[in-house]
């Protein structure tokens, strides 16, 4: 464009330099040398007298006609330098008008800051997959919520009516999990780019929710029956039994929470710290929930009252999670603590191996010198008379010794196991007891763990470690980002009821904590 502007400018000086000669009658531009010279001779040749007198007239007249041809000449050449200019003017503007347009077009197709931006055209525009995934992702949650539901409300029946009461809907429920597990499998996949192209994801993701779909029509094919099984009258005096052991329990586990956080480092029990607190939460709730199923029995409300019953027995429920997981901490730490020595044993046996087979032991492996660091380094911790955590440290041994170990060491896979079933364990629980708040990514890794720990690979323990304990952190990232919950008590009920914990814990929904009505049971029966 500034070139444009440039040669433009030079062609109107171009115009007007004609314009700025001189008035006289004598053009001030030197014409050719030949006209030059020819007239100066005409007039050397002309003849005057001695006297100087003026030449003849014929003479005079001979001058002047050779003057107006002249005259002639040079009007004629002016009004062709005339034309050049314009003619060149002229393409010069054509260029400018040109490269403005080409300028514009290019400012309005440009994407990048600074220019305007315009849509891209429809055809290579590939269609989001953004809103068939955050269905998929939802369809999840929703089925595993309701399972997870399914599967507490099994555990009363079968504890009140026995195993062969409640078989066909224990088939029922597997049937539903195998369901599940493969949608799970699926979004594993998913997420880890398989399939890449963009039509056979949005195939998957289909297939995600139509697995999560099938999921909840095996219980909905036996709600009917799971309904007329469970008898309000009978199942309140069960619940209201499991409350109440559930409460002496609860105190037991407290007094062994804190002798777990005297004897290990604050890492061993940090999976279940705060865990008392929160299941005396979901006792209160309840409570209130149990005394409200009876009030609605005693006014003839048996649907109601049945409800309010399924709220109730999901707070025993997670409340029985977050004790029972207080136990089996201590189990799991006591059997790290006295595995641990023989893992050190092991993985130093390992470790002889492989510095034999080393071709030259001045140069040892890298992963040698680090599994010798870390066998040290738990050492130290294990003879200090400081706390330490027995399940890392034994998850460091594994870690650091088993890329390398032949496997003829039995105590290290054993080890490997072990680790790996405790944090799936942790996981689980959390997401149990937080499932209001926790999202499809944290659910589909812990899956996906759990599928390999059922399947035993020895290669694919490690891993199932690993995606156990990313499970936790995404969950606990969930409720973090989701925070604490504060939802309005009932009319005529204390605000501390512990609403607040069952809509974290997914049993109250969000929307409406407060539903005088409780909730519908898990298996179909009662649901709108």
């Amino acid at each position: 464009m500034a070139h444009a502007v440039l040669g433009g400018a030079a062609g109107v000086v171009w115009l007007v330099l004609p314009g700025m000669t001189p008035g006289d009658d004598a053009p001030v531009a030197i014409k050719e040398p030949r006209q030059v010279v020819s007239a100066a001779a005409v007039t050397r040749e002309s003849p005057r007298d001695r006297a100087g007198n003026a030449p003849p007239d014929s003479m005079q007249s001979h001058m002047q006609s050779h003057m107006q041809s002249h005259t002639a000449e040079d009007d004629g050449t002016s009004t062709t330098d005339l034309v050049l200019p314009l003619v060149a003017a002229g393409a010069v503007g054509a260029v400018a008008v040109y490269g403005s347009i080409r300028r514009v077009r290019r400012t309005r197709g440009r994407t990048t800051p600074g220019g305007v931006s315009g849509p891209p055209p429809v055809s290579t525009t590939p269609q989001s997959l953004a809103e068939p995934d955050a269905q998929a992702c939802a369809a999840l949650v929703r089925a595993d919520d309701r399972l997870r539901a399914a599967r507490a409300e099994l555990g009363f029946a079968r504890g009140l009516l026995g195993a062969a009461a409640v078989a066909p809907f224990a088939r029922a429920l597997g049937e539903a999990e195998g369901e599940l597990a493969a949608a799970f499998r699926m979004r594993q996949r998913y997420d880890e780019g398989v399939p890449a192209e963009e039509a056979p994801r949005r195939h998957a993701l289909a297939g995600m929710i139509g697995r999560c779909e099938e999921a909840g029509r095996r219980l909905d094919a036996v709600a009917g029956d799971f309904a007329r099984l469970r008898d309000p009258e009978r199942a309140l005096p069960y619940a209201e039994a499991r409350f109440r052991d559930l409460t002496g329990h609860t105190a037991a586990a407290q007094t062994r929470l804190a002798a777990l956080a005297e004897r290990y480092a604050p890492t061993a029990t940090s999976a279940v710290t705060g865990a008392v607190e929160q299941a005396k939460d979901r006792l209160l709730f309840a409570t209130l929930r149990l005394n409200l199923a009876r009030q609605e029995l005693f006014s003839g409300r048996a649907e109601d009252a049945s409800r309010q019953l399924h709220s109730a027995e999901a707070a025993v429920a997670q409340a029985a999670v977050f004790v029972e997981g207080v136990d089996r901490t201590a189990a799991e730490l006591r059997d790290a603590e006295e595995t641990v020595p023989a893992a050190l044993t092991g993985a130093e046996a390992e470790l002889s191996t492989v510095r034999r087979h080393t071709v030259r032991a001045d140069e040892p492996h890298p992963r040698l010198l680090n599994a010798d660091a870390v066998l040290a380094s738990v050492r130290q911790e294990v003879t200090s008379d400081r706390p330490y955590d027995p399940l890392s440290a034994l998850r460091r041994i594994v870690r650091a010794t088993v890329p390398l170990a032949s496997g003829r060491a039995g105590v290290l896979p054993a080890a490997a196991l072990s680790v790996a079933r405790a944090s799936a364990a942790a996981a689980d629980d959390f997401v149990a007891t937080h499932r209001g708040a926790v999202g499809a990514t944290a659910r589909t890794r812990l899956a996906e763990a759990r599928r390999l720990l059922a399947e035993g690979a020895p290669e694919d323990i490690e891993r199932a470690d690993e995606l156990a304990l990313e499970a936790r952190d995404l969950a606990e990232r969930d409720v973090r980002l989701h925070g604490n919950p504060a939802s309005p008590a009932p009319a005529g009920q204390p605000e501390t009821d512990g609403s607040a914990g069952a809509v974290l814990g997914g049993i109250l929904p969000g929307e409406a904590p407060a539903e005088e009505g409780g909730e519908h049971s898990a298996w179909g029966f009662g649901r709108p």
